[in-house]
Protein backbone atom coordinates (compact mmCIF):
# COMPACT_ATOMS: atom_id res chain seq x y z
CA UNK A 1 0.00 0.00 0.00
CA UNK A 2 2.76 2.67 0.85
CA UNK A 3 4.66 1.88 -2.29
CA UNK A 4 1.39 2.33 -4.23
CA UNK A 5 0.90 5.58 -2.22
CA UNK A 6 4.49 7.03 -3.29
CA UNK A 7 3.96 5.96 -7.06
CA UNK A 8 0.82 8.07 -7.19
CA UNK A 9 2.13 11.07 -5.22
CA UNK A 10 4.81 11.10 -7.61
CA UNK A 11 2.34 10.65 -10.69
CA UNK A 12 0.78 13.64 -9.78
CA UNK A 13 3.75 15.94 -8.73
CA UNK A 14 5.02 14.85 -11.67
CA UNK A 15 2.17 16.07 -14.19
CA UNK A 16 1.33 19.26 -11.55
CA UNK A 17 5.19 20.51 -12.48
CA UNK A 18 4.93 19.43 -16.41
CA UNK A 19 1.72 21.79 -16.48
CA UNK A 20 3.24 24.54 -15.28
CA UNK A 21 6.09 23.98 -17.64
CA UNK A 22 4.01 23.93 -20.72
CA UNK A 23 4.08 27.89 -21.47
CA UNK A 24 8.27 27.51 -21.95
CA UNK A 25 7.90 24.31 -24.74
CA UNK A 26 4.61 25.25 -26.49
CA UNK A 27 6.80 26.71 -29.69
CA UNK A 28 8.46 23.01 -30.07
CA UNK A 29 7.53 19.72 -32.20
CA UNK A 30 6.23 16.69 -30.81
CA UNK A 31 9.25 15.15 -30.53
CA UNK A 32 10.70 17.88 -28.62
CA UNK A 33 7.68 18.28 -26.21
CA UNK A 34 8.03 14.60 -25.46
CA UNK A 35 11.98 14.65 -24.59
CA UNK A 36 11.13 17.68 -22.84
CA UNK A 37 8.07 16.45 -20.79
CA UNK A 38 10.30 12.92 -20.25
CA UNK A 39 13.41 14.44 -19.00
CA UNK A 40 11.51 16.61 -16.54
CA UNK A 41 8.92 14.23 -15.48
CA UNK A 42 11.47 11.23 -15.27
CA UNK A 43 14.01 13.68 -13.05
CA UNK A 44 11.16 14.40 -10.98
CA UNK A 45 9.49 10.61 -10.25
CA UNK A 46 13.00 8.98 -9.98
CA UNK A 47 13.69 11.75 -7.37
CA UNK A 48 10.24 11.42 -5.07
CA UNK A 49 10.79 7.03 -5.60
CA UNK A 50 14.12 7.27 -4.69
CA UNK A 51 13.76 9.19 -1.57
CA UNK A 52 10.83 6.68 -0.50
CA UNK A 53 11.97 3.48 -1.58
CA UNK A 54 15.91 3.59 -2.07
CA UNK A 55 17.32 2.46 -5.00
CA UNK A 56 14.77 -0.10 -4.75
CA UNK A 57 17.68 -2.36 -3.33
CA UNK A 58 19.70 -4.75 -5.39
CA UNK A 59 16.78 -6.41 -6.42
CA UNK A 60 14.76 -6.98 -9.32
CA UNK A 61 13.19 -3.14 -8.38
CA UNK A 62 16.62 -1.72 -8.26
CA UNK A 63 17.91 -3.04 -11.43
CA UNK A 64 14.49 -1.38 -13.08
CA UNK A 65 15.11 1.71 -11.23
CA UNK A 66 18.55 1.41 -12.47
CA UNK A 67 18.08 1.42 -16.21
CA UNK A 68 15.94 4.54 -16.73
CA UNK A 69 16.88 6.29 -20.13
CA UNK A 70 14.36 9.00 -20.32
CA UNK A 71 12.82 11.45 -22.45
CA UNK A 72 10.66 10.44 -25.74
CA UNK A 73 12.68 7.85 -26.04
CA UNK A 74 11.97 6.05 -22.49
CA UNK A 75 8.29 7.15 -23.17
CA UNK A 76 8.68 4.96 -26.50
CA UNK A 77 10.35 2.17 -24.45
CA UNK A 78 7.76 2.49 -21.31
CA UNK A 79 4.76 1.95 -23.99
CA UNK A 80 6.09 -1.47 -25.09
CA UNK A 81 6.86 -2.65 -21.48
CA UNK A 82 3.18 -1.63 -20.88
CA UNK A 83 2.15 -3.86 -23.37
CA UNK A 84 4.08 -6.57 -22.26
CA UNK A 85 3.12 -6.29 -18.91
CA UNK A 86 -0.28 -6.94 -20.04
CA UNK A 87 0.45 -10.05 -21.81
CA UNK A 88 2.16 -11.78 -18.87
CA UNK A 89 -1.01 -10.80 -16.61
CA UNK A 90 -2.76 -12.66 -19.15
CA UNK A 91 -0.56 -15.50 -19.45
CA UNK A 92 0.06 -15.75 -15.80
CA UNK A 93 -2.49 -14.38 -13.54
CA UNK A 94 -1.11 -15.68 -9.97
CA UNK A 95 1.83 -13.84 -11.16
CA UNK A 96 2.40 -9.94 -9.15
CA UNK A 97 3.14 -8.08 -12.67
CA UNK A 98 5.14 -4.47 -11.51
CA UNK A 99 5.70 -1.62 -14.27
CA UNK A 100 8.04 0.73 -12.95
CA UNK A 101 10.04 3.28 -14.87
CA UNK A 102 10.53 1.66 -18.29
CA UNK A 103 10.83 -1.93 -17.40
CA UNK A 104 8.79 -4.39 -14.94
CA UNK A 105 9.05 -6.35 -12.07
CA UNK A 106 7.90 -9.86 -11.85
CA UNK A 107 7.74 -11.61 -8.56
CA UNK A 108 7.11 -15.38 -8.52
CA UNK A 109 5.73 -16.55 -5.56
CA UNK A 110 5.29 -20.53 -4.82
CA UNK A 111 1.86 -20.06 -6.49
CA UNK A 112 3.28 -19.75 -9.56
CA UNK A 113 7.25 -21.13 -9.39
CA UNK A 114 8.35 -23.43 -6.63
CA UNK A 115 11.08 -25.69 -6.47
CA UNK A 116 11.55 -28.98 -4.03
CA UNK A 117 12.09 -28.89 -0.76
CA UNK A 118 15.92 -27.22 0.05
CA UNK A 119 16.27 -28.35 -3.77
CA UNK A 120 17.09 -26.09 -6.56
CA UNK A 121 14.56 -28.31 -9.17
CA UNK A 122 11.62 -27.14 -10.55
CA UNK A 123 8.91 -28.64 -9.95
CA UNK A 124 6.22 -29.61 -12.66
CA UNK A 125 4.06 -26.67 -11.57
CA UNK A 126 6.71 -24.58 -11.76
CA UNK A 127 7.52 -25.60 -15.58
CA UNK A 128 4.21 -25.15 -16.23
CA UNK A 129 4.16 -22.25 -15.52
CA UNK A 130 7.52 -20.93 -17.27
CA UNK A 131 6.24 -22.06 -20.19
CA UNK A 132 3.31 -20.16 -19.89
CA UNK A 133 5.87 -16.78 -20.05
CA UNK A 134 7.98 -18.21 -22.50
CA UNK A 135 5.69 -16.83 -25.81
CA UNK A 136 5.91 -13.04 -24.04
CA UNK A 137 9.44 -13.54 -23.59
CA UNK A 138 10.34 -14.73 -27.02
CA UNK A 139 7.60 -11.48 -28.71
CA UNK A 140 10.07 -9.12 -26.90
CA UNK A 141 13.08 -10.05 -28.11
CA UNK A 142 14.69 -6.81 -26.94
CA UNK A 143 14.90 -7.08 -23.66
CA UNK A 144 17.17 -8.48 -21.24
CA UNK A 145 16.01 -10.24 -17.84
CA UNK A 146 17.39 -10.46 -14.76
CA UNK A 147 16.59 -13.31 -12.62
CA UNK A 148 17.08 -13.27 -8.57
CA UNK A 149 16.32 -15.56 -6.11
CA UNK A 150 14.96 -15.43 -2.42
CA UNK A 151 14.82 -17.54 0.85
CA UNK A 152 13.38 -17.31 3.91
CA UNK A 153 15.42 -16.63 6.90
CA UNK A 154 15.45 -20.33 8.20
CA UNK A 155 19.13 -21.96 7.69
CA UNK A 156 22.53 -20.71 7.60
CA UNK A 157 22.94 -17.50 5.92
CA UNK A 158 25.18 -19.02 3.39
CA UNK A 159 23.34 -21.98 2.98
CA UNK A 160 20.08 -19.71 1.86
CA UNK A 161 22.40 -17.61 -0.46
CA UNK A 162 24.07 -20.86 -2.15
CA UNK A 163 20.43 -22.39 -2.60
CA UNK A 164 18.56 -19.17 -4.13
CA UNK A 165 22.27 -18.61 -6.17
CA UNK A 166 21.10 -22.21 -7.60
CA UNK A 167 16.93 -21.72 -8.03
CA UNK A 168 17.32 -18.51 -9.92
CA UNK A 169 20.24 -20.43 -12.26
CA UNK A 170 17.46 -23.27 -12.58
CA UNK A 171 14.75 -21.08 -14.14
CA UNK A 172 17.03 -19.36 -16.14
CA UNK A 173 18.31 -22.71 -17.37
CA UNK A 174 14.75 -24.15 -17.95
CA UNK A 175 13.84 -21.06 -19.93
CA UNK A 176 16.92 -21.50 -21.88
CA UNK A 177 15.56 -25.10 -23.10
CA UNK A 178 12.84 -23.33 -24.59
CA UNK A 179 14.62 -21.41 -27.24
CA UNK A 180 15.53 -18.31 -25.38
CA UNK A 181 18.53 -16.86 -26.14
CA UNK A 182 20.67 -17.49 -22.54
CA UNK A 183 22.68 -14.20 -23.21
CA UNK A 184 19.34 -12.41 -22.48
CA UNK A 185 19.13 -13.80 -18.82
CA UNK A 186 21.65 -13.51 -15.66
CA UNK A 187 20.75 -15.44 -12.38
CA UNK A 188 21.60 -13.51 -9.46
CA UNK A 189 21.23 -15.71 -5.74
CA UNK A 190 19.97 -13.05 -3.02
CA UNK A 191 19.38 -15.51 -0.31
CA UNK A 192 17.57 -14.10 2.38
CA UNK A 193 17.79 -10.67 1.84
CA UNK A 194 15.02 -8.08 1.05
CA UNK A 195 12.12 -10.20 2.62
CA UNK A 196 8.68 -8.65 1.44
CA UNK A 197 7.18 -10.41 4.23
CA UNK A 198 7.72 -11.02 8.04
CA UNK A 199 9.86 -13.77 8.44
CA UNK A 200 8.58 -14.31 11.93
CA UNK A 201 5.32 -17.04 10.28
CA UNK A 202 5.26 -19.39 8.16
CA UNK A 203 2.68 -17.51 5.54
CA UNK A 204 5.29 -14.82 5.46
CA UNK A 205 7.90 -16.78 4.99
CA UNK A 206 6.33 -18.43 2.22
CA UNK A 207 5.60 -15.16 0.42
CA UNK A 208 9.86 -14.42 0.95
CA UNK A 209 10.92 -18.12 -1.06
CA UNK A 210 10.28 -16.29 -4.67
CA UNK A 211 11.86 -15.77 -7.76
CA UNK A 212 12.18 -11.86 -9.52
CA UNK A 213 12.08 -10.86 -13.16
CA UNK A 214 13.70 -7.20 -13.64
CA UNK A 215 13.00 -6.71 -17.35
CA UNK A 216 14.74 -3.95 -19.34
CA UNK A 217 15.36 -2.77 -22.49
CA UNK A 218 18.25 -4.34 -23.92
CA UNK A 219 20.74 -1.60 -25.62
CA UNK A 220 18.95 -2.29 -29.48
CA UNK A 221 15.81 -1.32 -28.03
CA UNK A 222 17.14 1.68 -26.04
CA UNK A 223 18.96 2.34 -30.12
CA UNK A 224 15.80 2.09 -31.93
CA UNK A 225 13.84 4.11 -29.23
CA UNK A 226 15.92 7.11 -29.33
CA UNK A 227 16.31 6.85 -33.13
CA UNK A 228 12.12 6.93 -33.32
CA UNK A 229 12.48 9.95 -31.16
CA UNK A 230 14.60 11.43 -32.81
CA UNK A 231 12.65 11.76 -36.56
Amino acid sequence: MKKTFVYLVALIFTSSTILTGCQAIKNTNSTQKGAVIGAVGGGILGGVLGNNLGKGGNGALGAVLGTVVGGAAGGLIGNKMDKQAREIEEALPGAQVERVGEGIRLVLGENSVNFDFNKASLTAKAKQNLDKLVPVLKSYADTDIKIYGFTDSKGADDYNLNLSTQRAAAVKSYLATKGLVMSRFNAVGMGEAEPIATNDTDAGRAQNRRVEFAIVANDKMVQDAEKEAGK
